[in-house]
C-alpha cells in the first residue's frame, strides 16, 4: 500500500506523528501574515487618507504662523511617506490647494481650504513639526496620525495671565533696551500690562484688527503719558516705544521677508502688507495721544 506523505509523516515509535502542511496552504499562510504585518500607511487605499493627514498638518502650520516653505515641505514629507504617488500642494498666505492620488488614477484627492491670517501660537508649529519627523520614523499609521493632528489642533494657548504678564515685562525690558532708565522702565512694565488686559478681553473679541490696534497704541502712550504728566519718568518717547512692543507684528513681518526670500512672493506680499497695516494703526493711535497731549500739557513732549 502507498504511504499517503500528505496526512502524516513518519515518526518514531511513541511518538504522535505531526501532520504535514502541503506547500500550497503554507504559501497561502505566509501570505495572509505579510498582509496583516504590511504597515497601514502604505496600502494603497489609504492614499486617500494620507492626504488627509498632509492637508490637516498644513492647515495648522499656516494658521499659526509658520513660513510657506515650513508648511509645503511638512506636507509633502509627510504625503510622501504614507506612499502617495503624486501629489502637488500650492500654498498663499491664507489658503492651501491640494490635489494628489495614485498614478491610474484610481483614487484621487483634491481640496481648496480658506485659511483666515490669524496669530501665532508657536507651541503648535513646534508640535506638527515633530510630529512630521515622528511620522518618517515610522511612529503612526494614518488613523493615528489623524487623531495626534487633532490633539495637535486642540492644543490651548498660554493663560491669559501668563500672557499679560509677558506682555508687562516685555515692554519694560525693551524700553530699558532703548536707552530708558528704571523709572521708565516701570512705567512701560505698567503700560504692557494694562495694554494686554485690553488685548485679551476687548479688543480680540469684539474689536476688528484696525480699530483694536489703534486703540491699543492710544491706550499705551496715554498711559505713558499721564506717568510722564506726574513725573513718574524721565523719557516719554522710550516709555513708549517699550509700551507698544506687544503690538508689533515680530513673526509675520519676519515670515514675509522670508516668503520674499524663498521666491513666495504672493505670500510674502500679504504678510507684509498685514504688518506694515498694523505699524500704521499703532502709530495712528499713539499720533492721536500726542496730538491731544500737545495741547493739554504744551510745551515739547518727545525726547
Amino acid at each position: 500500500m502507498t504511504e499517503n506523505h500528505s496526512i502524516s509523516a513518519a515518526a518514531p515509535q511513541g511518538e504522535t506523528p505531526q501532520p504535514v502542511v502541503p506547500p500550497a496552504a503554507n504559501g497561502e499562510r505566509e501570505t495572509a501574515r505579510a498582509d496583516v504585518s504590511q504597515p497601514d500607511a502604505f496600502r494603497p487605499d489609504n492614499e486617500l487618507k494620507a492626504m488627509e493627514v498632509a492637508q490637516l498638518a498644513g492647515h495648522i502650520l499656516l494658521e499659526n504662523g509658520a513660513e510657506i516653505s515650513r508648511v509645503e515641505e511638512t506636507m509633502d514629507r509627510i504625503s510622501a511617506y504614507f506612499g502617495v504617488e503624486t501629489k502637488n500642494f500650492f500654498v498663499l498666505s491664507n489658503g492651501i490647494f491640494t490635489t494628489g492620488g495614485s498614478r491610474d488614477f484610481r483614487q484621487e484627492y483634491a481640496k481648496v481650504e480658506h485659511i483666515p491670517v490669524r496669530g501665532t501660537q508657536m507651541d503648535r508649529v513646534v508640535a506638527v513639526c515633530q510630529f512630521s519627523r515622528d511620522v518618517e520614523n515610522g511612529q503612526y499609521t494614518t488613523e493615528q496620525a489623524l487623531r495626534r493632528l487633532r490633539e495637535i489642533q486642540q492644543m490651548p494657548p498660554k493663560r491669559r495671565s501668563l500672557q499679560i504678564l509677558a506682555s508687562g515685562i516685555g515692554s519694560g525690558c525693551f524700553c530699558y533696551l532703548f536707552g530708558g532708565n528704571l523709572s521708565d522702565s516701570a512705567v512701560a512694565l505698567m503700560a504692557g500690562l494694562l495694554l494686554y488686559v485690553f488685548v485679551m478681553y476687548v479688543s480680540a473679541p469684539h474689536m476688528s484688527k484696525i480699530l483694536g490696534n489703534i486703540c491699543g497704541g492710544l491706550l499705551a502712550s496715554a498711559v505713558c503719558l499721564l506717568a510722564f504728566h506726574w513725573n513718574m519718568g524721565d523719557h516719554l518717547s522710550r516709555m513708549i516705544i517699550g509700551a507698544v512692543i506687544p503690538l508689533i507684528p515680530g513673526v509675520p513681518f519676519t515670515n514675509g521677508i522670508r516668503d520674499l526670500a524663498d521666491g513666495d512672493y504672493i505670500s510674502g506680499i500679504v504678510r507684509l502688507a498685514d504688518a506694515v497695516l498694523i505699524f500704521i494703526c499703532i502709530a495712528v493711535g499713539v499720533s492721536l495721544t500726542l496730538v491731544a497731549g500737545q495741547s493739554w500739557i504744551g510745551g515739547t513732549l518727545i525726547w
